[in-house]
């Protein structure tokens, strides 16, 4: 799949005026992106294609976790090995 703004794969955008329409064309003109602009003035405006190619999404980070050697996480001030990474005595029946 192409990318969003190609020209292969253009941003569609609705708005209501003219003249939104003629700012949408400058922005995405100023970026070189491709964009197919409908001047609809009964139906709602969407520009979500724009707003996606302004403030693209974020890869998800994982937590960092914690080492053996760092300073436990609850607080104590001793060595995260020392205090809950230590491992628990198996139970007995």
């Amino acid at each position: 799949m192409a990318k969003l703004g190609s020209s292969g794969h253009p941003a569609v955008v609705r708005v209501r005026t003219q003249r939104r329409a003629e700012e949408i064309l400058s922005v995405c003109d100023q970026h070189g992106w491709k964009a197919i602009v409908g001047v609809e003035p009964d139906q709602p405006e969407d520009v979500s294609d724009v707003e996606r190619l302004l403030n693209p999404p974020r890869p998800a980070r994982a937590a960092s976790s914690v080492g053996r050697n760092d300073p436990c996480p609850c607080g104590s001030g001793v060595k995260y090995k020392k205090c809950c990474g230590k491992p628990r005595p198996a139970a007995t029946s």
